[in-house]
């Protein structure tokens, strides 16, 4: 009884994925890569413009918060220890002087 409770399930799991299951062909042709490059051609300007509408500026605003808020406890360091420590201050500034500058060159170095 075991057995034929194991075949039934074998039987209809592979009944389903003929069924479920559809023949992916590239163009007719075979030719995966020019299907690939085909839809990367058609995609490439919407990425470029969610990422330079969207994740640059979520980035930007993130790393400005971030900036604010070291600079804030550095000073309050400051006033308690008499020491400014620069470095995490520096390091955020940097990478938001980055991030604010990137959608201008970083498409010519992808080669976009």
């Amino acid at each position: 009884m075991k057995k034929k409770k194991w075949l039934v399930m074998v039987m209809l799991v592979f009944v389903l994925s003929l069924t479920f299951g559809t023949t992916v062909c590239a163009a007719g042709t075979g030719d995966v890569a020019g299907a690939i490059e085909g839809t990367w051609n058609d995609a490439s300007e919407q990425i470029k413009t969610v990422v330079n509408k969207v994740v640059f500026p979520a980035i930007d605003l993130i790393l400005a918060v971030f900036f604010f808020a070291k600079l804030g406890t550095a000073y309050f360091d400051y006033r308690k220890h008499g020491q400014f420590e620069w470095a995490a201050p520096a390091i955020l500034f940097a990478c938001l002087v980055f991030t604010l500058t990137a959608p201008a060159y970083i498409w010519d170095i992808l080669g976009m």
